[in-house]
């Protein structure tokens, strides 16, 4: 049995299991009744969310919504290692009515449009196509808008709906090379098997086609070695690098080549951020130019400790986290104690790729006991680095200001 065929013979025995996962998913009441909820400590400052480990296929998650799974990744995690375990990886869907159980035998990506060859591919086909790998951050476009002020609608992400892994599959272009892209073609739009419940508008994203055939954006079939969760996407995910979570598209089935504009709901109206800097606008401003949003912007966020520890008094204490360049490599990052007005640089770990987390860590001086705030800064390859001030947009998108860490010394 080769690689290939290993992945297809797990993802028939992950089919069978998840069909017994069914009542877990469905509805969030089960996992409660059954007493499956705990209070973590506090990620970002942020008390009293409820964290579960009932979820099929899943650790400990912060549970921001049952139904459809919105599912945070505690910080602790981005401390034991630079690639998310499968098990721990954030969940975001936008419909209720998620594949809970796939049938592989019957299952195909479908590409259609301006293209000369429609193709309706199965699953075994595909494994069998040229392949790509590389790690990439997936994050989604409204991680950390819990601490956005005022608050805005949406889920209360702390800092931990984001995650990082190793993605292997198909580069797109491959696949729009089988079918024949037209010439003219304007945008590639995709689809999951994810369905709203009413005659709304299905979750639909696209990209520009150059973008599209950059020979990066790949249909992914496998992560961190394994198959995809059932809940990240099984059995096919976008994988669109350096790009926020929205065009990820899970569970994957459908391709199409538009010759004009995608004037869908997802694409028009939902995931519009300020054309401005850094997204941002005078809380409360309900008319300005708009743009999707795109590309991630650098962050950094301390991970050994967490806001609020106490520690015991060191004349010297060491500092570590993790940083994401964005779209581009981590070139530096920087700590301050004492409110940027100086800086101290850091030592960076392994370089997994320019999309992927990379580690710093740091031993810094303790001036004296008491309150201390220790700050984060990353500056990408571009030469982009983390604001000072938070931006604000009514979307709650966006966020990359450089964090604090607060730490009592005694």
């Amino acid at each position: 049995m080769d690689e290939f065929d290993a992945i297809l013979a797990s993802a028939l025995v992950r089919r069978r299991f998840l069909a017994s996962g069914v009542a877990t998913l469905a509805g969030g009441a089960i996992a409660r009744a059954a007493g499956a909820f705990t209070r973590p400590a506090p990620d970002a400052g942020l008390t009293g969310r409820l964290t579960s480990a009932s979820f099929p296929q899943k650790g400990a998650m912060i549970v921001q919504r049952n139904r459809p799974p919105l599912l945070e990744t505690p910080m602790e995690v981005f401390n034991e290692t630079i690639f998310t375990p499968n098990d721990r990886f954030f969940v975001r869907w936008h419909w209720a009515d998620i594949p809970l159980d796939v049938d592989i035998a019957n299952f195909r990506l479908t590409i259609g449009g301006a293209v000369k060859r429609p193709l309706a591919l199965r699953l075994d086909q595909l494994l069998r196509m040229p392949r790509i790998s590389y790690a990439a951050v997936n994050q989604c476009s409204g991680n950390s808008r819990a601490l956005f002020e005022p608050r805005v609608p949406g889920a209360q992400w702390a800092h931990g709906a984001m995650g990082n892994a190793r993605w292997e599959g198909v580069p797109l272009r491959h696949l729009l090379d089988l079918a024949g892209i037209d010439p003219t073609a304007a945008r590639v739009r995709f689809g999951g098997l994810d369905k709203p419940l009413t005659a709304v508008d299905p979750f639909r994203k696209s990209l520009a086609a150059p973008h599209a055939m950059d020979g990066e954006v790949m249909v992914a079939f496998a992560m961190n070695g394994e198959q995809l969760p059932m809940l990240n996407g099984f059995p096919l995910r976008l994988i669109v690098p350096g790009w926020f979570s929205t065009y990820w598209v899970k569970a994957l089935d459908s391709i199409e080549v538009l010759t004009g504009p995608d004037d869908n709901y997802w694409m028009a109206k939902a995931y519009q951020i300020p054309a401005t800097p850094h997204a941002n606008v005078v809380p409360g401003t309900k008319e300005f130019p708009k743009t999707p949003i795109s590309i991630m912007p650098p962050r950094s966020w301390i991970t050994n400790v967490k806001d609020g520890d106490t520690l015991p008094y060191r004349s010297r204490i060491g500092i570590s986290g993790i940083a994401l360049g964005g779209d581009q490599g981590v070139a530096r990052v920087d700590l301050s104690i004492d409110g940027g007005k100086s800086w101290i640089a850091t030592r960076l770990g392994a370089d997994e790729g320019r999309y992927s987390f990379r580690r710093f860590s740091v031993v810094i001086p303790v001036p004296a006991r008491g309150t201390m705030a220790i700050m984060s800064r990353c500056t990408n390859a571009k030469g982009e680095a983390q604001p000072m001030t938070p931006n604000w947009n009514p979307g709650g998108f966006m966020r990359n200001c450089v964090e604090a860490c607060t730490v009592r010394l005694v």
